[in-house]
């Protein structure tokens, strides 16, 4: 059975954040290694075979995606992370990097059945706990605490009421998210520049391509639309949007191309504080319907990532980017 992974890996606490040189050089150095593997010996010589991958850096590290072939969920868990950590040891610059979380995404119902698919065994190998989500270390939580706190003071435009403060989301929680959503803003700008790369070097759209970073993230009934020239457009929406967090004064979403920076934006942030484990599933809810409520005027957008959707992007730039 097929399984997508996500992994997370980071320097030694106390290292300053990455600058893009630094993200391109890991994110070189992961996929170098990654390339090497034909497969994997997880737990009693059980043969996984890893599929495809992609990574991806950010200020705090390096996110992993990886999709491999495994008799069992715990299987491609357990030898995921044995994987990763001897990868980072045997490569000299990365040799004092570590392994975060590295768990198995996937749906309620195909988490359901791969459960369920499971030899009977496999408990034997691993707790029965080993899909739940591994949490940082109390050190490294502490450390990402610190980094979102301090990205926090860059959202100016939107105060801690923005982020559930008067729903039961304490002051610091709220901070979190701020600091997270800010920090979400640096990595999608620099993970556009990839896509539009990768766009405009074949000049194709985004139904051509297995996998980009960021316009995958779109409505994805439009992916024959996803240009070069679309990317582009909705890499300054996502500029606009970032730099309106650090205004005196929060002001919404003028088209549908922005709106969706800024819901890509919410989910990536989101995805940061529930990865790591630094909020809880109910704070979040709490955190992010206040933001909704703040941030957007209506939430129209959301109804575009409908099967029956139809239209075109065109119609979602400001009338100054059509030209």
């Amino acid at each position: 059975m097929e399984y997508q992974l996500k992994a997370e890996v980071a320097p030694p606490a106390g290292t300053s954040e990455l600058d893009a040189l630094h993200r391109h050089g890991v994110v070189s150095l992961l996929d170098e290694q990654l390339d090497l593997l034909a497969g994997i010996e997880g737990p009693d010589g059980v043969e996984i075979e890893p599929l495809d991958h992609e990574v991806s850096a950010h200020p705090g590290g390096a996110s992993i995606k990886w999709l491999v072939e495994a008799p069992a969920l715990a299987f491609a868990e357990e030898a995921a992370r044995a994987v990763l950590t001897e990868l980072l040891e045997r490569t000299e610059l990365l040799a004092n990097w570590s392994v975060g979380t590295c768990e198995v995404t996937v749906s309620d119902e195909d988490l359901e059945t791969a459960l369920e698919d499971e030899p009977a065994d496999a408990e034997d190998e691993l707790d029965t706990d080993a899909v739940e989500l591994i949490e940082l270390s109390g050190e490294e939580l502490d450390e990402r605490r610190d980094l979102l706190a301090n990205a926090s003071e860059l959202v100016t435009a939107l105060g801690t009421d923005s982020f559930g403060t008067e729903d039961g989301v304490s002051a610091e929680q709220a901070q979190l998210v701020a600091g997270a959503l800010a920090e979400a803003v640096v990595v999608v700008i620099d993970e556009l520049f990839d896509d539009v790369n990768a766009l405009d070097e074949d000049d194709t759209t985004a139904d051509q391509h297995d996998e980009l970073l960021v316009i995958d993230e779109l409505p994805t009934a439009f992916a024959d639309q996803y240009s070069a020239w679309f990317a582009k457009r909705f890499l300054i929406a996502t500029v606009i949007v970032g730099e309106r967090l650090t205004e005196d004064e929060w002001r919404s979403p003028t088209n549908t191309a922005e709106a969706l920076a800024l819901h890509v934006l919410k989910g990536r942030a989101r995805t940061e504080l529930s990865s790591s484990g630094l909020l809880d599933e109910d704070t979040l809810k709490r955190a992010f319907a206040a933001f909704d409520e703040t941030a957007f005027d209506d939430l129209e957008h959301e109804a575009l990532y409908g099967e029956d959707a139809e239209g075109s992007v065109v119609d979602w730039l400001p009338t100054i980017a059509k030209a």
